[in-house]
């Protein structure tokens, strides 16, 4: 039994995304090549089926070839947007909805340097004083 869709990319889904973000319009074999130089190896059809359920899905759209017969892929739905459904879905479904058990979370697996630290004080203070 297939296992339901999702709203959001699955794993390759987003490694193809990530992609196509730094690189597009991009062919079947671009897509291939930049999944192999990333350590993921697939076979030419598996590519191929993976980027017509994308198209399907609404995720990337199939353009016409300019030249010769290598259809191009390009994205439509943008970095931001993905990671922010992503992010938000996590939120809600692991931390209940609240922003301050993520952060508590974050610090106990993440460890942050005094930079790091000094730019999340900044970018709260920010969030702060947009509040008032």
């Amino acid at each position: 039994m297939a296992r339901p869709s999702s709203e959001h990319p699955t794993e390759l889904e987003l490694q193809i995304l990530k992609i196509m973000w730094d690189a597009q319009p991009m062919t079947v074999r671009e897509v291939r090549d930049a999944l192999e130089q990333s350590g993921r190896d697939l076979a030419h059809t598996t590519v191929i089926t993976m980027l017509s359920t994308m198209v399907d899905k609404g995720q990337i759209e199939k353009l016409e070839p300019l030249q010769g017969k290598a259809f191009r892929f390009s994205p439509l739905i943008g970095r931001d947007d993905v990671s922010k459904g992503m992010l938000g879905d996590l939120v809600e479904r692991v931390f209940d909805g609240s922003a301050e058990a993520v952060m508590l979370s974050l610090f106990d697996v993440k460890e942050l340097n005094e930079d790091e630290l000094a730019n999340l004080r900044k970018l709260l203070n920010k969030k702060m004083r947009e509040s008032k």
